[in-house]
């Protein structure tokens, strides 16, 4: 009996022990938790980015239409001198990062269609299944679009060389544009993701995505500058997250960029981005129901 009492330990020595190290057990099981989150997360990127691998031609056709505002929009509007910059920088210079946020915003808007086809395959129902927690797979196809942006962005920055646009190469400065753009595309991605969560179908997601993509890209600072708008589109353009897209663009990518608030660029981004993550990851088991 005096052994069996001796071998069980008391309730005062154990909490003793948690006074003693009252975050020991937690920090381990806390950073362990944001480890496996970030490679749930990367390994649900990584399957995504897979796919280019198997139609790389999908790539290329889109990188045919930035290369058509570029070549005979951008070139034909230089030289009529139609639209006023503001600025000292020319035409061509101005619409370039205004191309890149549009690229951006094609690819990403119609990724709510794969996820319906990902449903209907079944796959959605797997992921529902696993631990893998619905912000990972919210935040991973967010950022699978991201890196679907980049060769856009590097095709663009090989023809605004090719048209002499004055591009700026500082290191600091390629890395915002590569930010900015992961973010575009996380944005619109996961807005699309919300919208399919919500619509179910692909004939609507498709209707809906060509329904906003021409608004968003005129109703911003990409082609002309806001100066130049009306009065209530300038309303608009304030409040289109695109537009603090193109601005932050425009002043990482351009030498001698007309002025912008690159901070108010990246806390709006961020902001709406974080916003549409949120809800995305709420909204992300409709889409089986």
């Amino acid at each position: 009996m005096k052994l069996q009492e001796q071998d069980v330990p008391r309730d005062d020595s154990v909490n003793s022990i948690d006074a003693a190290h009252p975050t020991g057990q937690y920090a381990p099981s806390f950073i362990n938790s944001i480890v496996e989150f970030f490679s749930k997360t990367w390994t649900i990127a990584e399957w995504e980015v897979r796919k280019i691998r198997h139609d790389s031609t999908d790539l290329v056709t889109r990188a045919v239409q930035p290369a058509l505002w570029l070549l005979v929009f951008g070139e034909v509007f230089a030289k009529l001198r139609a639209i006023p910059t503001g600025s000292n920088v020319g035409y061509l210079d101005f619409l370039a990062p205004g191309i890149l946020a549009q690229s951006v915003l094609f690819i990403s808007i119609f990724a709510g269609i794969a996820i319906i086809w990902e449903r209907d395959l079944g796959v959605i129902h797997k992921f529902l299944a696993s631990p893998t927690p619905r912000l990972s797979l919210v935040v991973g196809k967010a950022l699978s679009s991201g890196i679907r942006a980049l060769p856009q962005a590097i095709v663009i920055y090989l023809l605004a060389l090719i048209l002499g646009v004055k591009m700026n190469f500082n290191p600091l400065a390629l890395l915002g544009v590569l930010i900015v753009a992961v973010l575009g595309a996380g944005c619109f991605s996961t807005f699309s993701l919300i919208i399919a969560c919500l619509l179910k179908t692909r004939d609507r997601v498709m209707g809906i995505g060509q329904v906003l993509t021409m608004p968003l890209f005129f109703a911003s600072n990409a082609i002309y500058p806001i100066s130049a708008m009306p009065a209530w589109l300038q309303v608009v353009a304030r409040l289109n997250p695109l537009s603090y897209i193109v601005d932050a663009l425009r002043s990482l990518m351009i030498m001698n960029a007309p002025p912008g608030n690159l901070p108010l660029d990246f806390v709006v981004i961020i902001a709406v981005t974080i916003v549409m993550v949120i809800i995305g990851s709420i909204l992300y088991p409709r889409i089986v129901q």
